[in-house]
This record gives structure tokens, C-alpha cells and sequence, in this order.
């Protein structure tokens, strides 16, 4: 284990005050911070991410924030890739790394390794697909995949647009069933990191009443004008994955298909709140998956983990 580096994992549930924690780590030197959220890499999504504020990010740099389009994808291997490459090199300035987010897929990735035989996603065959979904369906595409994949026609419904894509994508770049490849990917392997796995878990309670603050404040500060913003700046549709980020897929809903009332704004904002404390339930779930086989210490509160970091990495 001696020879290992070093990797401090901040994990939990959105609001859980786990930027403020990995914020004040950094304070005390040493320590270079990663983020680990599917939001966060995408730029002008500011308010509905929770983004550390363009002062904050100055004072606390994180990598892997505003690093590319709304109108783009970023994998949980894209991520695995990055993460590592930041990670070596945060290394080799001395100090330590500390991963600090709530994408439990990109831990999970990096945790226990991706199926890296699999390809990136490529743009063009993507568009190619989905073309294809316009001229003749979903259900036509759905029926290309049972053929070529019939395992991935039982796992996915026709609803899986991007499973779909994506297992399209892959036999089309590699000739071989998705399926197939995930199946071959070694299980298990030596890795170079020691990994420290922290999660701020707090009372549900508690949490819910946090998500509701955080929201309502995201409303007040122009979160409604951001998400016109974007509608202006870029060819947005619901299907895009930075769109299925909560509050976003909701926001957008409103502004193309309500008739913009008080009462329809109302009930848009109630669905964001239910999408967001769902997303946060979930998120319980993935890290309670997590700990099923990775060691970890979990806090209910962030003082209760502020003084325990500070002993074990201070």
C-alpha cells in the first residue's frame, strides 16, 4: 500500500455542504481540488448548478468546471480519463487530490475501473443515429439494437434514448455488442491509488429543508433568466444530457411549452423541487451501493467531518 498515491473521495447528496467542506481542506494547503459532477463541466450553467461563483472559484480552483458546451456529451470514461490524468499530475506538484462532488457514476467509475475497450463517444455517428430516429422513429432504431445487440434490447426500454445511442454508437465503431465488450472488461485490477472515501450523509430531514432553500434562492438570483439565456445562446433541446439536469429540464419545459402564467411557473418550480430531492434520494442510494464494497467514513454533519479531516489529512 506504501507505494500507492493518495486520493481523498468527498462524496454525498446535493446540498449536503460538501464544497464548503473540500473549500476549507484546501485552505489548509496541500490539497488540489477535482469536481466530480455530470453539471459542472458544462459552461453558462451557473445558477441551476450550484457552481462555485467566479470569486470562489479563484480562491478554491477546481478542476473538470466549464470545460466544454452545453450542447456537447461527457462520459463517465471521459471523466475516468481526466480524473486520472489530474490526478498524476496533482501528484507530481507534491500534493494531494481531493474529488469532491455528486455524480456517484463517475466514483463508481473511478472506483472500480470502466470498460476501457469501449470507444469515446463520436459526434458524427451519434448524429447519424438520431437522424435515423427522426426519419423512422424510435421504434425502428430500438428494433436496429434487439438485432444487433439482443441482450442490450432486453436491458434497455425504447425510452433509453441514450443507452440506445450509445450501444448503437459502440457496435457501430467496434462491430461488437455492447453488451460483449462490458462483459470482457477485467474485474478487480491493482490500482495505483489509495483511495479515502468520505460522504457527508445528513438527516433526511434535514437535507430536504436545505434543497428547498438552495432552490428557492436559485429562483430569486435570475435561475429563470439563465435558462433563457441559454435558449438563446444555443440550439437546446430536452434530449441533450445537460438538459436532463434538474431545475434545467424543468425550466426549459416551462419557457417552450406553458403558457408562462403565475400558476404554470408555480408548478414548474414544485417539479423542480421534487426532481431535485428524487435526485438526492437516488444519490443516498448509489453511495449506499458504494459502501456495500469500498471502505468509508460517513458524517451527518459537516462540523462533525470538518474536525475528523482535519486529523486524518491536516
Amino acid at each position: 500500500m506504501s507505494n500507492q498515491l493518495p486520493v481523498i473521495n468527498l462524496m454525498g447528496p446535493t446540498a449536503s455542504g460538501k464544497t464548503a467542506l473540500a473549500c476549507e481542506l484546501y485552505e489548509q494547503g496541500g490539497f488540489e481540488l477535482i469536481s466530480v459532477d455530470s453539471a459542472l463541466v458544462y459552461r453558462d450553467m451557473d445558477i441551476g448548478t450550484a457552481k462555485p461563483t467566479k470569486e470562489e472559484q479563484a480562491r478554491y480552483p477546481h478542476h473538470l468546471i466549464d470545460i466544454i458546451s452545453p450542447l456537447e456529451v461527457y462520459s463517465a470514461s471521459q471523466f475516468v480519463d481526466d480524473a486520472s490524468l489530474l490526478i498524476d499530475d496533482i501528484h507530481a506538484r507534491g500534493k494531494t487530490p481531493i474529488l469532491v462532488g455528486g455524480t456517484m457514476l463517475y466514483f463508481k467509475a473511478l472506483l472500480e475501473g470502466l470498460s476501457s475497450n469501449l470507444p469515446s463517444a463520436d459526434h458524427a455517428v451519434r448524429a447519424e443515429i438520431e437522424a435515423q430516429a427522426e426519419q423512422g422513429g424510435w421504434e425502428a432504431v430500438y428494433k436496429r439494437l434487439c438485432e444487433v445487440d439482443p441482450l442490450a434490447g432486453q436491458k434497455f426500454k425504447m425510452s433509453d434514448k441514450q443507452r440506445i445511442i450509445r450501444a448503437l454508437e459502440v457496435y457501430q465503431l467496434t462491430g461488437e455488442p455492447i453488451t460483449k465488450l462490458q462483459a470482457e472488461q477485467p474485474k478487480d485490477l491493482p490500482y495505483k491509488y489509495n483511495f479515502y472515501n468520505y460522504a457527508l450523509m445528513p438527516d433526511r430531514v434535514e437535507l430536504h429543508k436545505r434543497i428547498e432553500k438552495r432552490l428557492e434562492i436559485m429562483w430569486k438570483i435570475g435561475f429563470l433568466n439563465e435558462v433563457k439565456n441559454l435558449m438563446i445562446k444555443y440550439d437546446l433541446d430536452e434530449n441533450l444530457p445537460s438538459m436532463r439536469s434538474v431545475g434545467y429540464r424543468q425550466a426549459l419545459d416551462f419557457l417552450k411549452n406553458s403558457d408562462k402564467s403565475t400558476g404554470k411557473q408555480r408548478e414548474m418550480e414544485d417539479k423542480a423541487l421534487f426532481a431535485t430531492r428524487q435526485l438526492a434520494k437516488r444519490q443516498y442510494t448509489w453511495l449506499r451501493s458504494l459502501q456495500e464494497k469500498h471502505k468509508f467514513t460517513t458524517y451527518l454533519t459537516v462540523s462533525q467531518a470538518q474536525e475528523d479531516l482535519r486529523n486524518c489529512h491536516g
